[in-house]
């Protein structure tokens, strides 16, 4: 019973993020006048639909992702349907265009903040201050010297101003070398330098730095919005890190996890509460908009690209050209997730 719901929670929660952000380029679209084949929530064979005007609203087989498919996006499309040149979406000036891709990613952050506001107000929201509260006695924090209520400001070169932050870096350091570990205790600055335990054998390794961090609960409209404003701008910050260390090799492409992944994270947040449902929601809706806002052909990001290369150049890129582009980039992005799947996969044997 407790798989089913796992699954039923699993796909509610993708198909939110998917219809509030498909959403934003449909509404844009249908506000600029661009013409709308299909709206869809999931993948692959339709399941059952609707068609209301020159527009199909479906819901598909497989419940992973969506789309919103505009005129001008298969141009062979087109030209059987005889869509008029100014319905399609090349025809649009370069700010209506940018609006439709932006308004994708824009919708995912809008629900984010909305949830963590919501989150705040009737569950109450934390400090998120990156203060130590417990040192585990024995362990790799305790003999190096740090303290219960020292507050961490510092790893690895690192600024640290929440608990976000200190999660972050403690989990992106090296476990072979010494963390670098700066605290302000009584109004003065004491370095550490700490190497975490390893504990476990194969594939159930981790590292153990014995440090404790409790948060401290906040209640009332101001409090709510401060750390709705804090919580956003932490998982913004964690996303574009985790972007930068995997472009550079600090995470490798097994680390990364895809639908497999998120489904074992919803059974886990499922049993905590709905408290935690609604922040996992939040998180990974800015993940899905940070994400697409990459400058990547076949993510939003990839067609506002063109349209800043358009403006550069001063000259439409070719359509032909473009969609070619985005139709690669799209295989070669559907191969890499399925690398992830079975990476994830794995993970459980």
């Amino acid at each position: 019973m407790s798989i089913l719901l796992n699954i039923l929670l699993f796909v509610v929660i993708l198909g939110v993020i998917v219809f509030v952000h498909e959403f934003g380029h449909f509404i844009w679209a249908k506000i600029t006048g661009v013409y709308v084949y299909e709206f869809a929530i999931g993948m692959g064979p339709k399941l059952f639909g609707v068609k209301r005007g020159e527009t199909e609203y479906n819901l598909r087989m497989i419940p992973i992702g969506g789309f919103c498919q505009m005129a001008g996006e298969n141009l062979d499309n087109d030209a059987i349907d005889k869509i008029p040149e100014d319905r399609r979406l090349q025809a649009k000036t370069a700010w209506q265009r940018f609006l439709i891709m932006v308004f994708g990613p824009m919708n995912n952050f809008i629900l984010a903040i909305v949830l963590l506001l919501f989150v705040s107000l009737v569950w109450g929201g934390t400090t998120l201050s990156s203060k130590i509260s417990s040192v585990e006695e024995g362990s790799a924090a305790y003999q190096s010297g740090i303290k219960n209520g020292d507050l961490v400001i510092e790893i690895n070169s690192h600024k640290v101003s929440t608990s976000d932050d200190l999660s972050l870096y403690l989990a992106m350091a090296n476990p072979n070398d010494n963390t670098k570990i700066v605290v302000l205790r009584d109004g003065k600055k004491k370095t550490f330098l700490v190497k975490p335990t390893k504990i476990g054998t194969g594939k159930k390794i981790s590292y153990r730095y014995g440090i404790g961090i409790k948060q401290e609960k906040t209640k009332g409209i101001g409090a709510s919005l401060v750390y709705t404003y804090k919580k956003t701008v932490s998982i913004f910050k964690q996303m574009f890190i985790t972007i930068w260390y995997l472009f550079t090799g600090g995470i490798h492409l097994n680390q990364l996890s895809g639908p497999v992944g998120i489904y074992s994270v919803v059974g886990q947040q499922r049993t905590a509460g709905l408290a935690n449902i609604l922040y996992l929601v939040a998180f990974l809706s800015i993940n899905v908009g940070v994400i697409n806002l990459l400058p990547i052909p076949a993510f939003d990001g990839g067609h506002i690209l063109f349209i800043v290369i358009e403006k550069i150049k001063g000259s439409p890129v070719n359509s032909e050209l473009e969609n070619k582009i985005h139709s690669i980039f799209l295989i070669l992005l559907m191969i890499l997730m399925l690398i992830i799947t079975v990476n994830d996969i794995l993970r459980f044997f």
